[in-house]
């Protein structure tokens, strides 16, 4: 039996906008029951995803191999769907590794990334999905250039919303130009950011996190909640909350057991109805397990 699981991964990290990605040990797995007269897939995301050769894992996975043979498969997911965790991005590294797999594993893990990235349209999401950790990545001249950072030490609080926010509708909220002088601006907070990663200055980090200049102002009436966690944060002496991904979920990085109160005191708020989570960062990525 081959198995294949997919951390969920949250991008961005504040001002590192389509280029810095973490993964979080929220999982997506697949699981080959064996061949099947047609594609198959068992998932828990109701009717209006599809359980045949249309899924896109599946349709991911053709596109690599289109001679596969066809399988009956399995899939579970903690992963919520367009809330800003890469559930999109999980299903495309699974679809990619799934036929890698079935295929004999001809292709390395920086053509699957190349790939996987080809699919997605930036590297942010599917880097952490497959290597695991911290990664800053870039997506030019039809090459994937991707680094691993040190791995902090710290967990995610993530929080949730109930409702979705489709990357496309965030997206549109965007401008479609910055002025010069606040690209610059923007630029050189996350170029300080990824330096601090990369040294490990975590004090410097935090703040630099809150710092962004190329997306959260702009989505900010779309996220309501961003603006009342981070307050609450710091009004309990923590820094480090941002808008994952596209949105609407908000991760806060720090200490567990500081992490612990801040989720008590978030859910003493009558408007913050949604999900949390207590995460640890995913080391490792993309794994395989075959039995």
């Amino acid at each position: 039996m081959l198995t294949i699981s997919v951390p969920a991964t949250s991008a961005n990290l504040g001002p590192g906008f389509d280029s810095i990605g973490l993964a979080l040990d929220m999982q997506l797995t697949l699981t080959v029951l064996g061949p099947s007269a047609t594609w198959q897939v068992d998932h828990p995301y109701g009717s209006h995803v599809p359980h045949d050769a249309r899924n896109l894992m599946i349709k991911t996975a053709l596109s690599l191999v289109p001679n596969l043979t066809p399988q009956h498969v399995q899939v579970t997911s903690e992963i919520p769907l367009a809330r800003g965790l890469g559930s999109s991005s999980t299903a495309i590294v699974a679809g990619l590794v799934l036929a890698n797999e079935l295929a004999g594993a001809p292709f390395t893990k920086q053509e699957l990334l190349l790939k996987a990235t080809e699919s997605e349209g930036h590297p942010d999401n599917v880097a952490p999905a497959i290597l695991g950790g911290l990664v800053v990545a870039t997506y030019a001249d039809k090459q994937v250039q991707a680094v691993q950072l040190p791995t902090p030490t710290w967990s995610a609080s993530v929080y949730v919303p109930n409702e979705e926010l489709l990357t496309s509708a965030s997206r549109e909220a965007l401008p479609s130009q910055l002025a010069y002088g606040e690209a610059i601006a923007a630029s050189s907070i996350a170029n300080t950011l990824v330096a601090a990663l990369a040294t490990k200055k975590w004090d410097l980090v935090k703040p630099l996190l809150e710092q962004d200049r190329f997306h959260e102002t702009y989505r900010w009436n779309l996220v309501p909640a961003l603006g009342t966690i981070r307050q609450t944060a710091h009004a309990l002496g923590l820094v480090g909350t941002y808008l994952s991904g596209a949105g609407p979920t908000i991760v806060t990085l720090g200490a567990q057991a500081d992490l612990v109160k801040l989720q008590q005191k978030l859910q003493q708020n009558p408007a913050l109805t949604g999900q949390y989570h207590l995460l640890p960062i995913d080391a490792a990525g993309v794994k395989v397990h075959k039995s």
